[in-house]
């Protein structure tokens, strides 16, 4: 079948929401068609063009931000405490490893979530599940869990929003490395690795006043005040991505512009379903969930219809397996592919397969467990002789208390003290830290 925007459409759907007002959709729809794009068609191929680095080996990839953005908690500090994490992280993963970090933000388009079950019941209580704030609302109301078309403008005003203070951050001097100690938020710099930050953020210093001797400094080189800072997220209402496909005038090539980097989840990439038609059409970069029990048949069915050229950057696939299930199920997945000469990303989500509820009802993720599955993806790829490109980890700037564990020691009783999110738990600041650090460590070992 000939590749149209529309061309999903005819395929078979899942996780999708279902309107009642085809008429309000369709009003939505045609007011999103006519909106600026979010991203422009020259960033997604810069960002292919760093990604087939970090699928060679010369680079790394950090992806990280929200499980799910909200519109009740939408602000200026919140953007820019995750901002300043991820940088900060990125600091540490180029400083401690010696490797250039490609950086992408699960931000400015992350509202929507496909779920286990359609259906929440509470007290006796049936009504559809909570899908994200591009979807519907959290409250449980028969009213807020109808799926609302005008929910897809507010997403992207909100994403308008967040990109244009990204790229602020990015390019207006806040990135600036001698700005390094400015990163560390105040509740991490009482903590061990919050000073291990600042022990760095010093060594960084030191190392820019040489430069500075020598006639290098932010002034005259860009590439110390500025930083490359790109966006992404799970491209599952096909409704909202479609408007936002725009075809490139200077290539005529078609690029979703709703962000720089799209992904297909592990429960919506049936190789004839439509979230994988609606892909293949669009030249982003690409990310693919792949939880334990996908194929050799699969994965090759995903590289013939996502990346039929075989182009370095163009697919990464995203290994969500859990940390015990890793050891068993990626060693065979990756031996099966010898000899195929697929050229994959592959990076490492720790944070799904590793969900459990608590005692006390809450949602967690232990941080060990999450550690375990990183350590034993760098093991398994370097026993392959494959590259380990990179960890996807859904974390926030604020100081929440929702996975376990890490060096603040958090207990499933003090999960309550500041449980924050939406939908999955997610790595505090502190944690994402930790995290950084030590994932320069296994960088550091591979090379």
């Amino acid at each position: 079948m000939q590749w149209e925007k529309t061309s999903w459409r005819k395929k078979p759907i899942k996780q999708h929401p279902v309107y009642e007002d085809t008429q309000a959709l369709a009003e939505v729809e045609h007011t999103l068609s006519q909106y600026p794009p979010l991203v422009f068609a020259g960033e997604a191929r810069a960002l292919k063009e760093q990604l087939a680095k970090v699928a060679k080996g010369e680079a790394f990839l950090l992806q990280g931000g929200d499980c799910a953005e909200s519109f009740v908690q939408f602000n200026a500090t919140n953007i820019r405490d995750l901002f300043k994490v991820i940088i900060q992280m990125g600091a540490i993963l180029t400083y401690g490893a010696s490797c250039p970090v490609v950086k992408i933000g699960r931000m400015a388009g992350q509202f929507a979530k496909p779920r286990s079950s359609d259906m929440e019941s509470i007290d006796g209580v049936s009504l559809p599940s909570y899908r994200g704030d591009l979807i519907n609302d959290v409250a449980f109301t028969p009213q807020a869990r109808k799926a609302d078309p005008q929910r897809l403008l507010q997403g992207y005003h909100q994403s308008a929003a967040t990109l244009n203070l990204l790229r602020a951050f990015a390019q207006g001097g806040f990135a600036d490395l001698n700005q390094v100690h400015k990163w560390n938020l105040s509740f991490v710099k009482d903590n061990a690795f919050g000073q291990k930050y600042e022990e760095l953020a010093d060594r960084i210093t030191q190392a820019l006043a040489f430069m500075s001797a020598c006639g290098i400094d932010s002034k005259n080189s860009p590439i110390l005040r500025e930083t490359e800072f790109y966006t992404s997220h799970e491209a599952l209402v096909l409704h909202y991505e479609e408007q936002l496909c725009r075809q490139d005038s200077l290539t005529e090539e078609w690029y979703d512009c709703s962000a720089h980097m799209l992904w297909i989840g592990e429960r919506t990439r049936g190789l004839d379903e439509a979230h994988m038609e609606f892909l293949r059409g669009v030249k982003n970069p690409l990310g693919v969930k792949i939880g334990p029990n996908a194929t050799k048949d699969d994965i090759l069915g995903i590289c013939d219809i996502l990346n039929p050229h075989n182009e370095y950057g163009r697919l990464n696939l995203i290994i969500r397996m859990g940390a015990d299930t890793i050891k068993e199920k990626l060693p065979k997945l990756l031996d099966s592919l010898k000899g195929e000469g697929r050229n994959i990303l592959w990076s490492c989500d720790p944070m799904h397969g590793n969900t459990i509820k608590a005692q006390n009802g809450y949602k967690t993720r232990n941080f060990d467990r999450v550690l375990d599955e990183v350590k034993s993806f760098f093991e398994i790829h370097k026993a392959n002789g494959t590259i380990a490109g990179g960890v996807h980890l859904e974390m926030t700037g604020m100081n929440v208390t929702e996975c376990t564990g890490g060096s603040q020691a958090i207990t499933e009783e003090g999960l309550a003290c500041n449980y924050n999110t939406q939908c999955d738990p997610r790595l505090n600041a502190m944690q994402a830290i930790e995290m950084a650090f030590l994932i320069a460590d296994m960088i550091k070992g591979m090379r």
